[in-house]
Parts: C-alpha cells; sequence; structure tokens
C-alpha cells in the first residue's frame, strides 16, 4: 500500500495579546496556497487539527479554543504606505471551516514583530535601538493598524516588564493604533458605524424576548447587552457559561438574529457559516470579583464589567477587536456600553473581564449627523513560541 510522505512548510508560532497562531509567509505556502480557495482552507485546517469531532485538535497546532485556533499569512503590503498585508484565519474547531469575515485584534501586536523578524520589512524602516512604526494594511477588513515595536540592538524585543492579564509571564510592550476602525458593513445604515442608524435597538429573538442592544462595526462587528437583561451580572468566569448548553444556544441565537438585524447575513441559516463575526457581549456597570487567576478585581479598578463570546464560548479574557468596539461604544454617548461606564463622555475606559483588567482608548466625534472614531489604541505583547516547519500529510490539499 502507497504512503503518501508529509510536506514540511515554513511557520513561525507565536503568541499576541491573549491569543496563540500559526503565522506564515504567503511566499512558502504551496503554489495552490498561496491565492484563497479550498486548497488554503484545506491546508489551514490541517495545520491547527480541524475538523476535530472530539474538540481537541490533538493531531494539529491548535489548543481546542477559539483563542488558539488561528491562522495568518503576512506578505510585503500591495498597498501605498504600508508595510506589511496581514491576513487572519479563524479556524473552526468541529468544522471544515475558516472564517475569513474578520480580524483578530490580539495577534495583530504579532504582525509586526513577525513581520521585521522574517525579511518583510525594509532595514531601513527598523532602527537599531528604538522603536519601528510598522504599517499594516489588514486584508480582512481593509483597515489600517500602526503596530510600534521595541527594538533593541536591531532586532525584536520581546521580553520586558509588561503586563497584560490573561497572560502569564511579563513581556515587551507593543502599542497598537487601529485607524478608522469602523467597518464598512452592509446594513440599513449602508456602511455607518451604526448599521441600523440607532445607539440602541430592540431586538426580537425568539424564545429570548426582546432584547435592548447596541449593534456597532468597530474593530470587529459586536452586539452589546446588558448582562442583567440575561441574568448574568457580568462578573461571570468562562465555567458559568461554557458547561451550559442552553445558555450557548440562547448566545447563538441572540448572535444569529443580531447578525441579520446587522445586515451581515441575508438568512439565519448563514450565521453558521459566519462564526467568527459578529460577536456578542454583555456589559454591567462595575463590581467587585474574582478573576480567573485568583486576582482581586475591585469595583473601583474599573469603569464597567464586560464579557464577550467568541467562536460559541465565553472568551477566557478579551477579543483585541472587541476591545476596540468596547473602547469605541464607550466613547459614545448613549451605548450600552457609555451608559454602563456612567454615561460621561470619555476617551478612554478600562473595563472587567474574566481574567482581569484592559485599557484602550478611542477618540470619537460627529461630523454631519454620524458617528466617527479615528482611532483606537491598545497596548498587547507579543513573543516567539516556536519557529521551523509544520508538517502536514502531502494529500491535504
Amino acid at each position: 500500500m502507497a504512503h503518501t510522505p508529509q510536506i514540511k512548510i515554513p511557520a513561525t508560532y507565536m503568541r499576541g495579546g491573549t491569543s496563540k497562531g500559526v503565522f506564515f509567509r504567503l511566499q512558502d505556502l504551496p503554489a495552490v496556497a498561496q491565492v484563497p480557495g479550498t486548497a488554503r482552507d484545506a491546508l489551514l485546517l490541517r495545520v491547527i487539527g480541524s475538523p476535530d469531532p472530539y474538540g481537541k485538535q490533538i493531531d494539529g497546532m491548535g489548543a481546542a479554543t477559539s483563542s488558539t485556533s488561528k491562522t495568518v499569512i503576512l506578505s510585503k503590503s500591495s498597498k501605498p504606505d504600508h508595510d506589511v498585508d496581514y491576513l487572519f484565519g479563524q479556524v473552526s474547531i468541529d468544522t471544515a471551516f475558516v472564517d475569513w469575515s474578520g480580524n483578530c485584534g490580539n495577534l495583530s501586536a504579532a504582525v509586526g514583530p513577525f513581520a521585521i523578524s522574517n525579511g518583510l520589512i525594509d532595514a531601513d524602516r527598523i532602527p537599531q535601538n528604538g522603536v519601528a512604526t510598522i504599517r499594516i494594511w489588514q486584508a480582512n477588513i481593509g483597515k489600517t493598524i500602526i503596530a510600534h515595536v521595541p527594538i533593541t540592538n536591531g532586532t525584536v524585543q520581546e521580553t520586558g516588564d509588561f503586563e497584560l492579564d490573561g497572560v502569564t509571564f511579563p513581556a515587551a510592550e507593543v502599542q497598537l493604533e487601529f485607524l478608522d476602525p469602523a467597518d464598512e458593513g452592509e446594513g440599513e445604515g449602508g456602511g455607518a458605524m451604526f448599521p441600523t442608524g440607532k445607539l440602541v435597538d430592540d431586538l426580537e429573538v425568539p424564545s429570548v424576548g426582546t432584547l435592548k442592544v447596541t449593534m456597532i462595526n468597530a474593530g470587529i462587528p459586536t452586539i452589546f447587552i446588558n448582562a442583567e437583561a440575561i441574568g448574568y451580572t457580568g462578573t461571570e468566569l468562562q465555567d458559568a457559561i461554557n458547561g451550559d448548553a442552553k445558555a450557548l444556544a440562547k448566545f447563538e441565537t441572540i448572535r444569529a438574529y443580531g447578525a441579520l438585524r446587522m445586515g451581515l447575513i441575508k438568512s439565519l441559516d448563514e450565521a453558521a457559516k459566519r462564526q467568527h463575526t459578529p460577536k456578542v457581549a454583555f456589559v454591567a456597570k462595575p463590581a467587585a470579583y474574582v478573576s480567573s487567576s485568583g486576582k482581586q478585581v475591585a469595583a473601583g479598578d474599573v469603569d464597567l464589567l464586560v464579557r464577550a463570546m467568541s467562536m460559541g464560548k465565553l472568551h477566557h479574557a478579551m477579543m483585541g477587536t472587541a476591545a476596540v468596539a468596547i473602547g469605541t461604544a464607550a466613547a459614545i454617548p448613549g451605548t450600552l456600553v457609555n451608559l454602563a461606564a456612567g454615561g460621561a463622555a470619555r476617551t478612554a475606559v478600562r473595563f472587567g473581564h474574566p481574567s482581569g483588567t484592559l485599557r484602550v482608548g478611542a477618540e470619537a466625534a460627529q461630523v454631519n449627523g454620524e458617528w466617527i472614531v479615528k482611532k483606537a489604541i491598545m497596548s498587547r505583547s507579543a513573543r516567539v513560541l516556536m519557529e521551523g516547519w509544520v508538517r502536514v500529510p502531502g494529500d491535504t490539499f
């Protein structure tokens, strides 16, 4: 019996923020996977170890959570005034599906460091010591991200004393600027930040009821709900929700009806093929709780509490793109996020999530009756965990 040998592909396994993923240079992929399509998706699924009916991704690089079932493809930028093109693929754990509909804000922190270390940035853009400013084109959503990457002796500095809740060890700080973070959605608002034109909507969800929601296209399309409206306090950790099948089904129903209302899908059955977006998050006023690491978070430490769902589960911390949505919504008086934070005008917000707290800044303004946000800013960190080659069976694609 003939056996197909494995092939090996240059790759780097990196942590970015509170996520991990497998990073590739476009030029290193097999020729058929250098273009979008079924071959590329099949390759990435096999690399990560999906679809896995056991939900463990044992036979791949994934680690059985939405935060670790991720892939990134980078290349020198084809866009003027940009250094690198960044394409993100969210790999489903139990189905044969790669979602290309959104960005990963956490892994955005690793894009600049990877690009510098792998020859995708012109040498004259990198100081011997200081900070390299890397201009990233986020190809999934057509947006610009500016990464400020620390450089020591001509190479990326990865170690440092910057601490990020949700990450065990300190590292070097990478500041990210998400420019013009409002997505060009296709809802009733014709690409507006608020697709229905309203800061707060009534969303009718069968078997759940009519919920007050803020639906926003910023960072990543997100549906915000008041925690108390769905029976929560905003202090919940993962175990309180992820082991509750009824709760998970309720959140997925809310997400599907919200996606339809936002114009992201045309029929409810499309939601299953758009798992990465939109996100669903619930907010509450400040309250004390104990984070997943055992750290005490006092009510006075935060402006509000936020918990977010990602790929059908409560996220262990906060997605970077959702943090952009939180910061943007918090800056706009009248949204549910802003009201949970006290209702005052603000340019930054610190929110509590299951792993601790996070600060994100955003400046909003009204122009001709429409809300705009020029940029959102937050700090993350990134580190190379392993580099070399990934191997997959040669008949994978």
